[in-house]
């Protein structure tokens, strides 16, 4: 009973306060209802990020943008490419055919060669890397062009040339006549870390000076997309949006250091849609520098041939780590077996710097040239050893390729040339020859369709034995040239002809 009181008081207590003070307070004349609005202080949010000394800051693109635009150029590449037709042999363009009676008869005979032509275009970009205008740009963007032209960012144009290509990189570098242009610097791609935010800027879809951002989401990439036997892949892979016309164009860091030209586009119908990939800036300065030097990139080679470990391959070949790379097997004259390296050894190190994939080994070692050492390290069944290797060329040496060494006329042709040792030259029935190999941006890869292995054995009805002897035959032709010779793996003789 006392309980049920209390809580009857209360109650009656507490509508008795709420009645007075409702006589109390202020009334409204015009009994409208008032509505409480609360007024608040405008704010403006900022993305921050980690310096190099690890103090906060904005996150701010425009320095960055300023400083590289200037330095990103637009090239535009014409070629004329043979119309397709199937009324002759397609290994001997029409315009040449006039040059070779014995095979095709008289000129009379042929149609009108340039009905059979036509002009094709292309476009990229590039990046500036020196105040004397030298341009560094992917070798795709500018492969067989007849004609290059480059618009700077204030929108100059010139003529360029070509000072040297490497299908192996994807990398090539050309000149225009200008001096005190705008320039980047090479950046250390290896202190490029995952995360960290990067600009694309290039010429998509022919729209001049455009710049996207995003970040780094993976190092040493290999997707399969060079197909030069001596390839490197071991891409940045970024999400900046990259599209056709990007490729050549500069990936920048936050300071606007160049870390990497940007090359491919992984993508289902041809455009961006998700992720780009980069060759870092390190396999690019020693390509540039190679071509600037010698006309030629000098790679040095272990010899060896490389898996990536993984567990799946530790459990198969029972090895007690699970990254590296493993040496499965050796090419003639390696440099690695000679050095001590055995099959089954993996490695993880090379001059202190960590290798946990295959692509992650070739882009230390393609930074080096032939004759150089490196410090690798190996477990060789849970035994750690280390082994200094001196790499050798492709033919299994230690020698250059000099400048004043380079024959200018094969040059031209866009391939390797080397001679066949008496060995070949009795297994295959020939007094000699010169085997075809890493066939470029050229006279051979603009007019004929010939593919790497073939030896070479008669330029225009005379004997080749060696490379001497070509260059002086093409030294001398005028006009329509025909090459004869075989594929090891295909019977019969193979003909084909370009012009000099």
């Amino acid at each position: 009973m006392n309980k049920l009181g209390s809580i009857i008081i209360t109650a009656a207590f507490t509508s008795v306060a709420t009645v007075g003070a409702y006589h109390y307070l202020p009334k409204n004349d015009n009994n409208k209802t008032s509505h409480a609005t609360t007024v608040s202080t405008p704010v403006k949010h900022a993305a921050y990020t980690l310096n190099k000394d690890n103090e906060f800051v904005p996150l701010d693109f425009t320095q960055s943008a300023k400083k590289v635009m200037p330095a990103v150029v637009h090239i535009k590449s014409s070629k004329t490419v043979q119309a397709v037709s199937h009324q002759y042999q397609p290994n001997i363009p029409p315009q040449f055919r006039q040059f070779f009676p014995d095979f095709f008869g008289p000129q009379s005979q042929q149609p009108n060669s340039n009905e059979n032509l036509k002009q094709q275009m292309g476009s990229g970009s590039g990046v500036i890397i020196n105040q004397n205008g030298y341009i560094v740009t992917n070798n795709h963007v500018i492969d067989n062009a007849d004609e290059l032209e480059v618009t700077l960012h204030d929108n100059r144009t010139y003529p360029a040339t070509v000072i040297g290509t490497d299908p192996s990189t994807d990398i090539a570098v050309i000149q225009i006549k200008e001096k005190e242009l705008p320039y980047l610097s090479f950046n250390n791609s290896d202190n490029l870390e995952i995360g960290e935010w990067v600009l694309a800027v290039g010429n998509p879809f022919n729209l001049n000076s455009t710049v996207t951002a995003g970040i780094v989401s993976a190092k040493g990439r290999n997707i399969n997309i060079l197909k030069d036997q001596s390839a490197i892949e071991s891409f940045i892979q970024t999400d900046a949006a990259i599209n056709p016309g990007n490729s050549g164009g500069a990936l920048v860091n936050l300071d606007g250091d160049l870390i990497g030209i940007n090359t491919a586009i992984a993508s289902p119908t041809g455009s961006y849609s998700g992720y780009g990939f980069a060759v870092p800036s390190n396999i690019v300065q020693k390509t540039v520098d190679d071509l600037v030097e010698y006309g030629i990139v000098q790679r040095g080679f272990l010899g060896v041939m490389i898996r990536s470990v993984d567990g799946n391959l530790a459990s198969q070949e029972d090895i007690n780590v699970n990254e590296g790379v493993y040496i499965s097997d050796f090419a003639e004259n390696s440099a690695a077996e000679k050095a001590g390296i055995k099959k089954g050894d993996v490695i993880f190190e090379v001059e202190g710097r960590t290798v946990r994939s295959a692509p992650e080994l070739q882009e230390a070692i393609g930074r080096k040239r032939p004759g150089d050492e490196v410090l690798v390290k190996v477990n060789r069944g849970g035994e750690i050893k280390e082994i200094e290797i001196t790499l050798f060329n492709r033919s299994g040496n230690e020698e250059l390729t000099s400048k004043e060494n380079k024959n200018e006329v094969l040059m031209l042709l866009g391939a390797d040339f080397e001679d066949l040792d008496s060995k070949e030259a009795k297994k295959y029935g020939v007094d000699g020859g010169i085997k075809v190999s890493n066939i470029r941006s050229g006279k051979l890869k603009s007019y004929t369709k010939i593919r790497d292995g073939f030896i070479i054995t008669d330029i225009n009805h005379q004997k080749v034995k060696n490379k001497k002897q070509a260059s002086e035959i093409l030294k001398n032709a005028n006009g329509g040239t025909l090459i004869e010779g075989f594929y090891p793996d295909k019977p019969g003789k193979e003909y084909y002809a370009f012009g000099m």
